[in-house]
C-alpha cells in the first residue's frame, strides 16, 4: 500500500516432511491462505526462498510456475468448483487429460475410494454438497500430485459432513502416499492431523505435533 507496507507473510519459516497432513489455523486475515498460495506457486514471496524435495521452486515466471503446480500440487476447494455438465466421472477423466493422459480404471478406483462407485454417471446438481466434496478429492488426486492443498475444504458442509469427508480425505491420502496442508478455522478437524500449526498477523505462533 502506498502508506505503509503490509506483511501478509513476516518471517516464515516452514519445513513440511513428506506424509504429514498439517492444519493451518488461524483468524481472517492472519496469513493462512497466503501461505498456501505461496506453497502451490499460485503466489510468489517478496523474499526468501521455496524449495520442494530439494529444488527451487520457480518464482516470477507464470508458465514455470503452471508447469510446477500441474506436476506436484492437487487443490481442494470450498465451493467444489465441479463441472455441472459433465458428469462425476467425467469431471475426474478432464483432470487427467489436462495433467498429460486419461486413465479410465484409475478414475472409477478412486471414485470407489472416496465411496462415490455408485454416482459416477451422475451430474453435480444430482448429488449432495458431501457428495460433491468428495468427487472434487478424486478429482484432486487423479494427477497423482504430491502435495495437496485444501483452503476451508468443509467450510460449506455441516459438521457430521465435514466429519465424513475428512475421513475420506485422510484415507485416500494415506493409501496415495500424499502429504497434505489445510487451512481452516475449524478446531474440530485437529483431530484428522498429524500436525497442527497456528498463524496470526503473518506469523507462525504455534507448531504441534499431534499424537
Amino acid at each position: 500500500m502506498a502508506s505503509e507496507t503490509v506483511r501478509a507473510l513476516d518471517g516464515v519459516n516452514l519445513e513440511i516432511n513428506e506424509g504429514e497432513r498439517i492444519i493451518l489455523l488461524g483468524p481472517s486475515g492472519s496469513g493462512k491462505t497466503t501461505l498456501l498460495n505461496c506453497l502451490s506457486a499460485l503466489d510468489s514471496p517478496t523474499a526468501g526462498s521455496y524449495s520442494f524435495s530439494g529444488i527451487e521452486v520457480p518464482r516470477d515466471d507464470s508458465e514455470e510456475m503452471t508447469s510446477f503446480r500441474r506436476d506436484n500440487i492437487g487443490y481442494v476447494f470450498q465451493f467444489f468448483n465441479l463441472l455441472q455438465d459433465l458428469t462425476v466421472l467425467e469431471n475426474i477423466l478432464l483432470i487427467q487429460e489436462l495433467a498429460g493422459g486419461r486413465d479410465l480404471d484409475r478414475a472409477r478406483n478412486l471414485l470407489e475410494l472416496v465411496g462415490l462407485k455408485r454416482e459416477i454417471d451422475r451430474f453435480p446438481a444430482e448429488i449432495s454438497g458431501g457428495q460433491q466434496q468428495r468427487v472434487a478429492i478424486a478429482r484432486s488426486l487423479a494427477k497423482r500430485p504430491r502435495l495437496l492443498l485444501g483452503d476451508e475444504l468443509t467450510g460449506n458442509l455441516d459438521s457430521r459432513t465435514s466429519s465424513s469427508v475428512m475421513e475420506v480425505l485422510v484415507k485416500a491420502c494415506d493409501s496415495e502416499g500424499i502429504t497434505c496442508v489445510f487451512v481452516t478455522h475449524d478446531e474440530s478437524l485437529i483431530e484428522y492431523a498429524t500436525r497442527v500449526i497456528r498463524i496470526d498477523s503473518g506469523k507462525i505462533i504455534s507448531d504441534e505435533q499431534i499424537g
